[in-house]
């Protein structure tokens, strides 16, 4: 079988929330699940021709599917359609909710994915500039039965329509700018690294690069207060590199992360971001030339570097962008590292077939030891 590219997507641009409820024929059959910090600051734009939810009042943090369940019950019967407003949580937790399972429950949207089927449609608006999930048939959520995190990827869930508001990200504080922005680059590396890659992917990816590599310049050079100047860039970089991984696939660092975002709460971009560096390392040690020296050109080009210290230039740049952490203060014992990555061997093949080199328990391991 073939490499193979998919695009379905329905993408609108505007510039103010309002504009878009005034070109919006919302009614009975609609909800509108919304995040707190977005609710609060566009209070005034928001109609009230339907129910509003605000995902923040069920649950802080990331999506559970306890919390989806809660707010599965709070649903209208007769709700056709969710317009969902907000960053990854909100996205995600809508993709679930328009999910239909044999139980009832969203834990088995993510045990057997094969037996769900869509209910309702789904209008995606982010209000950050990382997950890429209004473009993407890909929804993530914390088991906590399971004491881990999973996703799910099916054609159901790609939101019937997506709808692009700068305005919206620039009311973000920096660092939810600065977890979602990293989150976004990494989906773009990943997915350029991927076997699964096709011309057409690596378009996209190449593209979201170039963008968030030129807005860290801006905001390196003008200061974090500026970040917002470059708010169209990243949400465009964030779209774009949803469109590569949505066909090409995330990976390691992606599945790395996992167990740290599900046992010890680490906030998403923040965990993937623990491992980015070190994940790729591991790559260049087993396999230095193929798509790596293709990326290593790129971002020779991007950051006006030799190709030969591209990669620690673009892991300069992030740690500069979204200062890191090592393991331990997080309170992660050392024991929970070959746990952890038993747990990646287990829970996440769905995204290790993406891996540009095959890594093995030990190599898993030796990443969390280098960052530890």
């Amino acid at each position: 079988m073939g490499q193979q590219f998919k695009l379905r997507a329905n993408i609108r641009f505007f510039d103010s929330l309002s504009e878009y409820f005034a070109a919006s024929e919302l009614g009975a059959d609609d909800a509108i699940l919304i995040s707190g910090s977005v609710q609060r600051s566009f209070s005034d734009q928001i109609p009230d021709t339907c129910p509003v939810l605000v995902t923040s009042q069920y649950h802080k943090g990331e999506p559970t599917v306890d919390q989806a369940d809660a707010i599965r019950a709070d649903l209208p019967g007769h709700c056709r359609r969710i317009i969902a407003i907000g960053g990854g949580t909100v996205l995600d937790l809508a993709k679930m909710l328009i999910m239909k399972t044999p139980s009832g429950t969203t834990e088995e949207l993510f045990l057997a994915p094969e037996q769900a089927e869509c209910e309702r449609a789904l209008v995606a608006i982010p209000a950050t500039c990382g997950t890429g999930s209004e473009i993407t048939g890909t929804t993530v959520s914390e088991l906590p039965r399971l004491h881990t995190k999973r996703g799910v990827t099916m054609d159901a869930l790609v939101p019937a329509e997506t709808i692009l508001i700068p305005e919206l990200l620039k009311e973000l504080p920096y660092s939810v700018f600065a977890t979602s922005s990293v989150d976004a680059l990494i989906h773009a590396a990943e997915s350029f690294m991927s076997p699964n890659a096709t011309p057409h992917s690596t378009l996209f990816s190449r593209e979201a690069i170039r963008l968030i590599l030129r807005g860290y310049r801006c905001v390196l050079r003008r200061g974090p207060k500026h970040w917002a100047d470059c708010a169209r860039e990243f949400l465009l970089a964030s779209d774009y590199a949803g469109i590569a991984f949505s066909s090409a696939g995330c990976a390691a660092v992606h599945a790395l992360s996992y167990p740290l975002g599900g046992e010890y709460h680490i906030p998403h971009g923040e965990a993937n971001s623990l491992v980015f560096a070190a994940v790729f390392h591991k790559y260049k040690e087993k396999e230095p030339g193929g798509r790596l020296a293709g990326l290593a050109m790129l971002l020779s080009d991007c950051l006006n570097v030799p190709e030969t210290e591209a990669l620690d230039a673009l892991f300069a740049m992030v740690d500069e962008i979204l200062p890191r952490k090592p393991l331990r203060d997080y309170g992660i014992p050392h024991g929970q590292l070959a746990l952890f990555a038993e747990s990646v061997l287990k829970n996440q093949t769905r995204l290790l077939k993406n891996n540009y080199v095959p890594l093995s328990r030990e190599d898993m391991l030796a990443i969390y030891e280098s960052v530890y």
